[in-house]
């Protein structure tokens, strides 16, 4: 029976997210699996793994096959690197302390790494929210100046018709009074 290490999509269209498995290959995609040994979220910034590692480990050790993009996820956590160095343990290459702290130092910069591309897209996303609360304040600068230009406008209105009204009242009281004495 040929064993192979895939993934089992799940979830909607469009939202995919996927088991890792441990299948029978001749099983189908979404069907009968010996084993599940964890998760894969590609739609989170960046992709979450949830694995198992020991048992990722035992598998690739039995003679599991993994797929392709599976083989990129057990890389990327460190199964393969694990499995290369049980390799070299084996060939007496070096001892079992040495693999681990091979293995640990290669975590760390991996940890490290992932933690610098984070905080780098943070970084990213507050300069990009600074940006568009600049230009949003801007936009309410010129509303606010266009507003105020159209109240200057309509109070300039209002006094100029206000003038125009008051203006031939008062000539009617000062006609009067010329006229008045034209009489007497």
């Amino acid at each position: 029976m040929a064993v192979k290490m895939r993934l089992q999509r799940h979830g909607r269209k469009g939202y995919a997210y996927y088991h890792i498995v441990i299948a029978d290959s001749r099983a189908p995609r979404d069907g009968k699996f010996i084993e599940r040994i964890g998760s894969y979220n590609p739609n989170t910034n960046p992709a979450t793994v949830d694995l198992k590692f020991d048992r990722a480990l035992y598998w690739l050790n039995v003679g599991a096959q993994p797929t392709d993009t599976t083989r990129t996820i057990l890389s990327n956590e460190g199964v393969l690197m694990m499995k290369h160095l049980q390799g070299g343990v084996k060939k007496g290459a070096f001892d079992e302390t040495e693999a681990e702290k091979r293995f640990n130092a290669w975590k760390a910069g991996k940890e490290n790494a992932v933690s610098k591309t984070k905080a780098q897209l943070d970084a990213e996303k507050q300069a990009q929210i600074k940006e568009r609360l600049k230009a949003e304040q801007e936009v309410n600068k010129a509303k606010a100046k266009e507003l105020a230009a159209k109240k200057a406008e309509a109070l300039e209105a209002k006094v100029e018709e206000a003038a125009a009204e008051a203006a031939p009242v008062a000539e009617e009281p000062a006609a009067e009074a010329a006229e008045t004495p034209a009489a007497e």
